[in-house]
This record gives C-alpha cells, sequence and structure tokens, in this order.
C-alpha cells in the first residue's frame, strides 16, 4: 500500500522533499538527455523500413498480376488464331453470299481481338519495366534505411543497457519521493515541470536571481523565501523558489571594494 503524505509536515519539510525530488527527477532528465533523439529516430526509420517494405511487396503483387494479364492475353490471342483458321476453313464450303460475309465479319472480330491483345500485352510489359525501375530504386533505400536503422537500433540498445539499471533505480527514488508529498503540491509540481523548458519546477535563489529564470528576486521576497514558512514562486516564471542553503549551495558574497576616502586640497595663497 502507498505511503501517505505527512500533511503535517512543516512548510520547510514539505519544500526540502519537493526538492529533493526534483534533484532526483533531473538526474532522470540526464540520463534520457544522453539517449537524445535517438528513440525517436530508432522508431522514425523503423517505420520507414515498414513503409518500404510494404511498397516492395505490392510492387512485386502487381507485377506478377501484370504477368498473369499478359499470360491470359497470350491464351487469348492463340484462341483467336485458332477460331480465325476455323472460320477460313468454313468459308471453303459455304452455300450463299450471306453465310460468306458472316464468316467474314467473325474473321476480322478475332482480328481486331488479336491487335487489341497485341496492344494490352505491349502495355503490360511497359507497366512491368515501370515498375521495376522504381521498385529497384525501392529496394536500393530500403537496404540503405534498414542498415541504418540496425545502426541506430544497437546504438541506442547499448545506451539503454549503460543506464537502465540507474534510471530503474532513480524512478523508484522518484515514486518514493512522491509518497511522501501532499497531493497538491505534487500536482503543482508536475505541471510547473511539464511546462518548464529544462524540467526545473523547484529552484533555489542564486545571486538574488530566480535559479531558472534568472529575474531578479527583490529583498524583502529573498527574506520570505529564507524563512521558510510558506511555498513561495517566482512571479516570472512560476517556478518554486528555495534558498540556496537547502539545496546545499553556499553563496560567496563578494565584498564590495572599499571607496577611496576623498581628501580635500586647498589651494595655496
Amino acid at each position: 500500500m502507498a505511503k501517505k503524505a505527512n500533511t503535517e509536515a512543516t512548510v520547510e519539510e514539505r519544500l526540502q522533499a519537493l526538492y529533493d525530488l526534483q534533484s532526483i527527477d533531473s538526474n532522470i532528465d540526464k540520463i534520457r538527455t544522453i539517449r537524445g533523439e535517438l528513440p525517436l529516430e530508432v522508431q522514425d526509420l523503423e517505420d520507414e523500413v515498414a513503409g518500404l517494405e510494404t511498397r516492395t511487396e505490392k510492387a512485386a503483387e502487381a507485377s506478377l498480376a501484370l504477368e498473369n494479364d499478359i499470360a491470359a492475353k497470350k491464351i487469348q490471342i492463340k484462341e483467336s488464331q485458332a477460331a480465325i483458321t476455323k472460320y477460313k476453313e468454313q468459308q471453303n464450303n459455304v452455300r450463299n453470299n450471306r453465310e460468306y460475309d458472316s464468316l467474314t465479319k467473325e474473321i476480322e472480330f478475332q482480328e481486331l481481338e488479336i491487335e487489341l491483345a497485341e496492344k494490352r500485352i505491349k502495355e503490360f510489359q511497359l507497366t512491368i519495366e515501370n515498375k521495376k525501375e522504381v521498385n529497384a530504386t525501392a529496394v536500393e533505400r530500403l537496404e540503405r534505411t534498414r542498415n541504418e536503422w540496425e545502426h541506430k537500433k544497437n546504438e541506442l540498445e547499448e545506451i539503454v543497457a549503460e543506464t537502465e539499471k540507474e534510471e530503474q533505480d532513480l524512478l523508484k527514488q522518484s515514486q518514493k519521493a512522491e509518497g511522501v508529498i501532499e497531493e497538491r503540491l505534487l500536482t503543482a509540481y508536475k505541471r510547473i515541470r511539464d511546462n518548464a523548458r529544462n524540467g526545473l519546477a523547484v529552484v533555489p535563489v542564486l545571486r538574488n536571481a530566480c535559479g531558472g529564470c534568472f529575474n531578479k528576486i527583490p529583498p524583502q521576497r529573498q527574506l520570505d523565501i529564507n524563512m521558510h514558512k510558506k511555498v513561495i514562486v517566482c512571479e516570472h516564471c512560476g517556478r518554486i523558489l528555495i534558498d540556496p542553503k537547502m539545496a546545499g549551495i553556499e553563496e560567496v558574497v563578494e565584498d564590495k571594494p572599499k571607496r577611496r576616502a576623498r581628501t580635500t586640497r586647498t589651494k595655496k595663497d
């Protein structure tokens, strides 16, 4: 059963818990930054490989269908040629001109069928040649993309293998840290983190400025932050502000150069 957040904790304890959570989550962010865009690149390349494979498969299927159409047209030509031979033999045995003319029309029709079939065969053959050229380019691109995908995937697997255990440990720590923070603060923390460019939701005040957006923090507001009496956010970026000591940072205050004493010279009479 998950541990309930301690609602009786002081503001200082709540702020410290938030900063501890921020430190853990920042370390997780660093690990994921090491991977960079690799996961997205690998996914994009995998999708591209799948698309090219589908395209080449469909091109092969289309070429096979056209080859079958060519075979069917060749059979049709042979059948028409056989029919012409038969009709010509029948013309030798006709009894009148009407039968002769009827057979002549049948012969002409079969000749047109042969001519049309031959035309279709040429069109199919031309389409097949075009598809072969396009498919050859696709196959070449597929091979190149597949090699790049495998290289990137191996690279990602190596990085994941190196950082996976550390990331899993940090994720467990993050979940544990979340368990001691009240729901309201945790929700605000996550909302700020999602909107922050660098994932920083809790930042110390450094050199009198917000550690997130670097805008100046008024002295009175800094005093309130150092008192740890309430949760204070930066009025510019909305990040939760803590004093440097809570973050384990000792600020070095530079001594201001002393002003030289002015000397008054008197004019000699």
